[in-house]
């Protein structure tokens, strides 16, 4: 397996090495040693497993308190996941970062904590498995509108997506709680204001 970095630096994909032949293939899907060797030092204590319809969205999620870091991969079919920045003392604060996953390729996306994450199932469907750094606390989950203008996520939409309630009422990024501080105080130390 190997790990190559995205334009967020700390947003990692890893490309796993697959041996197959006609009886089909097998490959890593987790290697402790190797995201180490990477500078994730992560414990997992939770695996999580959605299956969706085509053009359902799911996002965007996290929690503000109890952060979880999230190891993603496709099991079957395609997915657009995104990771969005939400940790006010980084660079690339509010900025996005968006990654094909599919069986087909067979990569694996990690998300650090202090990061929103999202997903738009891109075939017919798509089971998506995640491996979590803490546990669910739906008392502080929290989410952020999709299709907020100033975060500026380019889904890759065909049609109108399939939203649950609570995702079609995401906060807007400016109203959203964020790691580190309020994010008007972000905006001003990052000159946006």
């Amino acid at each position: 397996m190997t790990a190559r970095p995205t334009r967020i630096p700390e947003v990692v994909i890893f490309e796993p090495r697959v041996f197959g032949d006609e009886r089909g293939f097998f490959l890593e899907s987790y290697n402790e040693k190797v995201m180490q060797e990477a500078g994730i030092e992560a414990h997992f204590v939770q695996d999580n497993h959605s299956h969706s319809v085509r053009n359902v969205l799911r996002g965007l999620h996290y929690q503000i308190r109890q952060t979880q870091g999230k190891l993603v991969r496709v099991v079957s079919g395609k997915v657009f996941d995104v990771a969005v920045d939400l940790r006010c003392s980084s660079p690339t604060f509010g900025k996005w970062v968006g990654v094909e996953l599919s069986t087909d390729n067979k990569r694996l996306l990690w998300l650090p904590p202090g990061f929103a994450h999202g997903f738009l199932v891109l075939s017919e469907t798509a089971d998506l498995l995640y491996k979590a750094t803490d546990y669910y606390a739906p008392q502080w989950e929290r989410t952020i509108l999709w299709k907020d203008a100033d975060i500026g996520i380019e889904w890759p939409l065909d049609a109108s997506p399939i939203l649950s309630p609570k995702d079609s009422a995401g906060t807007f990024f400016r109203y959203a709680e964020v790691f580190g501080s309020s994010f008007l105080a972000a905006e001003a130390a990052h000159g946006r204001t």
